[in-house]
C-alpha cells in the first residue's frame, strides 16, 4: 500500500490531490484536536486479582518476551499460533495473576525494598559480572537488551520480585522433603541391573509384501491430519554486510601482519592453541591441600592421592583446555609452565585449594602468513566496513522512499538481491533443504510476522550490517493430497509393518527365554551375537537406548522382555538387581534430597498463591485478552 502511494504521488496531479488530503486531515485536528483521538487509546484491563490490574499492554509485554525466549530457545520463528496451541497465553495470563497476587499481598503487609538493597542484588549477580568479579556495566546492558528491556523497566520488575521472594520466604525457611521420600527416590536412582541382550534388526522381519491401493489410502486417512505441507513464503532479500562491499585489496601487507599477529593461534582458521589435558583435585581448605603436597613430595604419586581422597579418575578429570578458558591468570600461568606429567604445588582457585596434574598437551598450531594472507585482509577490510555500509544504507533508503523495489535499489547500488523461491518457518525449502539466508533466525521471524506488499524496515543484522527483505507470495500451510503424501505414507506404513513383525518374533523369543532358553541359543536361532550390559541405572547414558533402559526396569528382577530401537528391536533377559543401602551422607544423596526439599518449598508456595488468589478475587476479561494477544 505505501509503495503504491509512494508511486501516485510522483506524478504533479498526484502531488496536487496528496497536497489536499494532508491539509484536510490538518484542518480536521485544528477543528476537533487530537483529544478524541488519543482517548481511544486509554489503557484496558486484561485482569485483576483484588484491587491488582493487569493491563493488556503489561500482559502483552510479558506474552511478546515469553514468544522471544522461545524463538531464542528454538532458533526459529515461532507464532502466535504456535503459542496458543500449546497454551503459552494461558500460563502466561496465570503467572501474572499469581506475581499480582503475592505483589497484592505485599502491598496490603506494608512492605517495601530499598534502592541500596536493589543495587546490591544487580551487581552481586554474576551474570554481570566481567572475569576478575567486578561488576561490568557492558555485560548488564547486553543482558537487559536480551531480555527486550530497559533498565528501569527491570528494576521495576526486580522491585517486584524481591518484595515477592521476601513475602513467601517465612513460608518456605526450614521446610525439607521427609526422609521416607528422600530415602525412595535414592532406592530408585540407585537401584542398577545387568542384562544380556541381543538386537534384531530391521531385516529380521523378512520379506514385506507390497501394500495394495486400498491399505494405503487406508494407513493415510487414519493419519490424514499429519501429513501437512508447511506454510512457505516467497521473498526479495538483499543483505548489505561487512562481508559483502570487503575489498580485501584495500588493506596494507603491514596491517595484515599485524591483524595476523592476533589472530594466529587463536582463531581456528589460522591454527590452534595450546592444549592441555587436565586432572584436578580440590581441597576444602589450605591445611589439608598443605598435607597433600607434602605426602605428593614424600613420594606418592597423583593416582595414588586420588584414591585416597574417594575419589574416581574421572572425578578428577578436567578434560582438555585452553590457557584463555582457565579464568584466573596465576592459576593458568602456573599449570601451562609445568610439563607433561608435572603436578603443581596448591594452588588458589576459584573453587577452593587446588593441586593440578598436566595429563597431556597438543601444541599449538599456526599456519604461516602466506597461506592466510587473503582471508587476514578480507577480515580487516571488512572490520573497516562500517562509514560505507552507513552510507550504502542510507542511499538504499532512499531509493525505497522513492518507490523502487529492493532488486532495483540493490542494482542502483551496485549490489545483488536475491529471490527466494520458497522458505518454511523453520529455513527449510519446499524439498526439505536448508536455505541460506543472512541473519537466519530474525529475517525468518520478520518475514513470517510480515505480509505481501508491505514495506518493512532492514533488520539490523549481528555484524553490524542490514537485511532488507519484501515477501512477495504466501502458500499457506495445508493439509496433503493422498498423492501428494504418497511416498511418506509408503515409506511410513512399511516401517509400521517391519516393527510389527519384529515385535511378533520378539514375543515369541521372550517366551522361549522366560521357558529357560539362554540369551546365547536365543541370539544364535535369529543369526545375531548376544552382548552384556553391566550396572544400567534408569538415569544414567549407557550404550543402549531410552526405550531399552526404560524397558529393563519395567520388568521383575529376573524378568525378560524387548524394546523398539531406531535400529531394530532388542531382547534382553535381567541377569542382576541391585539396590545399595541409602547413605544420606553420600554428595548425590544430598543433592537429591536438596532438589526434593526445592520441589516441597515450590509446592507449599503454589498453595499459598492459588490460596492469595481466590481469597483476593481474580477477574478475567476475555475480550480485552483476546484483543491484547493479537487473536
Amino acid at each position: 500500500m505505501l509503495g503504491a502511494i509512494r508511486n501516485a504521488a510522483q506524478g504533479v496531479v498526484g502531488k496536487a490531490i496528496m497536497t489536499v488530503v494532508m491539509g484536510l486531515i490538518i484542518v480536521s485536528f485544528v477543528i476537533w484536536g487530537v483529544g478524541d483521538m488519543l482517548r481511544g487509546f486509554t489503557a484496558s484491563t486484561v485482569a485483576s486479582v483484588g484491587s491488582a490490574k493487569i493491563s493488556a499492554q503489561e500482559y502483552r509485554i510479558a506474552y511478546d518476551r515469553t514468544i522471544q525466549q522461545y524463538q531464542r530457545r528454538l532458533r526459529r520463528p515461532f507464532t502466535n499460533e504456535e503459542a496458543r496451541q500449546i497454551g503459552l497465553d494461558r500460563s502466561v495470563l496465570q503467572r501474572l495473576l499469581s506475581e499480582a497476587a503475592v505483589d497484592e499481598q505485599a502491598r496490603k503487609l506494608g512492605l517495601n525494598i530499598s534502592d541500596d538493597a536493589l543495587r546490591e542484588i544487580i551487581t552481586s549477580n554474576p551474570d554481570f559480572r566481567d572475569k576478575s568479579g567486578a561488576f561490568d556495566p557492558a555485560r548488564f546492558a547486553a543482558a537487559l537488551r536480551n531480555l527486550d528491556m530497559n533498565e528501569r523497566g527491570f528494576v521495576s520488575e526486580l522491585r517486584k520480585q524481591a518484595l515477592s521472594q521476601y513475602n513467601v520466604a517465612a513460608l518456605a525457611t526450614g521446610l525439607a522433603a521427609p526422609k521416607a521420600e528422600v530415602a525412595a527416590e535414592a532406592d530408585t536412582d540407585g537401584q542398577s541391573r545387568s542384562v544380556d541382550y541381543f538386537l534384531l534388526p530391521a531385516a529380521a522381519a523378512g520379506e514385506i509384501p507390497a501394500p495394495s491401493e486400498d491399505a494405503l489410502k487406508t494407513f493415510f486417512n487414519d493419519r490424514k491430519s499429519s501429513y501437512r505441507a508447511p506454510e512457505f513464503r516467497s521473498m526479495d532479500v538483499l543483505a548489505l554486510e561487512p562481508e559483502t562491499i570487503a575489498n580485501p585489496a584495500e588493506v596494507s601487507d603491514a596491517d595484515a601482519e599485524a591483524a595476523y599477529a592476533k589472530l594466529a593461534g587463536k582463531d581456528p582458521k589460522f591454527g590452534s592453541p595450546e592444549k592441555r589435558g587436565l586432572e584436578q583435585i580440590l581441597f576444602p581448605n589450605e591445611a589439608e591441600a598443605s598435607a597433600a603436597e607434602a605426602k605428593l613430595k614424600g613420594g606418592m604419586s597423583f593416582d595414588d592421592l586420588v584414591k585416597e581422597r574417594g575419589l574416581k579418575p574421572e572425578d578428577a578429570d578436567l578434560g582438555e583446555t585452553t590457557k584463555d578458558a582457565i579464568l584466573d591468570k596465576a592459576e593458568a600461568d602456573a599449570v601451562f609452565a609445568l610439563p607433561q606429567g608435572g603436578v603443581s604445588d596448591v594452588l588458589k582457585t576459584q573453587f577452593g585449594p587446588a593441586i593440578v596434574r598436566v595429563k597431556s598437551i597438543t601444541p599449538s598450531t599456526v599456519k604461516p602468513f602466506a597461506e592466510v594472507a587473503e582471508e587476514v585482509k578480507r577480515r580487516v577490510s571488512a572490520s573497516r566496513a562500517g562509514e560505507k555500509i552507513q552510507a550504502l544504507h542510507d542511499k538504499i533508503e532512499d531509493l525505497r522512499v522513492s518507490g523502487k523495489s529492493i532488486p532495483e535499489a540493490a542494482k542502483a547500488v551496485g549490489l545483488t538481491a536475491e529471490s527466494i523461491a520458497a522458505v518454511d518457518a523453520g529455513g527449510r525449502d519446499a524439498k526439505g533443504a536448508p536455505v541460506n539466508l543472512p541473519d537466519k533466525a530474525e529475517l525468518l521471524r520478520a518475514a513470517f510476522a510480515s505480509d505481501v506488499g508491505l514495506d518493512e524496515a532492514p533488520i539490523n543484522a549481528s555484524d553490524g550490517g542490514f537485511v532488507w527483505f519484501n515477501v512477495t507470495k504466501v502458500d499457506p500451510a495445508h493439509e496433503l493430497t493422498f498423492e501428494e503424501a504418497r511416498p511418506e505414507v509408503e515409506k511410513q506404513w512399511r516401517t509400521d509393518e517391519v516393527d510389527k513383525a519384529l515385535a511378533g518374533k520378539a514375543d515369541d523369543l521372550v517366551k522361549q527365554i522366560k521357558a529357560g532358553e539362554s540369551i546365547a541359543d536365543a541370539a544364535k536361532s535369529a543369526g545375531v551375537e548376544a552382548k552384556s550390559a553391566q550396572d544400567v541405572h534408569r538415569a544414567e547414558q549407557t550404550a543402549l537406548p531410552e526405550s531399552v533402559v526404560a524397558a529393563i526396569f519395567r520388568e521383575p528382577a529376573d524378568g525378560a522382555g524387548s524394546a523398539a530401537t531406531p535400529d531394530g528391536r532388542v531382547v534382553f533377559k535381567v541377569t542382576a538387581d541391585t539396590t545399595p543401602p541409602v547413605d544420606f551422607a553420600d554428595a548425590r544423596v544430598k543433592a537429591m534430597a536438596g532438589q526434593l526439599d526445592s520441589a516441597t518449598r515450590e509446592s507449599l508456595l503454589d498453595q499459598y498463591v492459588e490460596a492469595l488468589r481466590r481469597k483476593l478475587g481474580v477477574v478475567i476479561h476475555p475480550e480485552v485478552l483476546q484483543s491484547a494477544e493479537g487473536s
